[in-house]
């Protein structure tokens, strides 16, 4: 379940749906995951450069709040931590497929763009 006011009410199905992925690195986290499986914390951290440890913690704990991502905690020294999406996270990431195309046009677009006025 979600925590504070990620929550709703909700306008509409967008508002919903922006408000677990709201955020920079959030979609990121999910792309990552999908695209590289199971991945330890160091591993995500290195696959999104940028990224501060902080929000990448937060940005985790959120989307394990909203079922978006499952945190595996082994008992071994020293703790292993794995992440992995979940059914929810995949059938998020999946819904997201249209906009990262419309994404991918509009910087192949920009890209055009600049190179034309130079």
């Amino acid at each position: 379940m979600a925590s504070g006011d990620r929550c709703g009410p909700y306008i509409c199905g967008i508002d919903a749906a922006m408000d677990v992925v709201s955020g920079k690195w959030k979609s990121l986290i999910l792309w990552e995951l999908d695209n590289h499986g199971t991945r330890r914390f160091g591993e995500l951290k290195r696959g999104l450069p940028g990224v501060s440890e902080k929000m990448l913690i937060q940005h985790l704990r959120e989307m394990e709040q909203d079922g978006l991502v499952h945190r595996e905690v082994y008992r071994e020294v020293p703790p292993k931590v794995e992440y992995s999406l979940t059914e929810h996270g995949l059938s998020l990431n999946e819904a997201l497929g249209p906009l990262g195309e419309w994404g991918q046009r509009r910087a192949e677009r920009l890209a055009a763009e600049a190179a034309a006025a130079s």
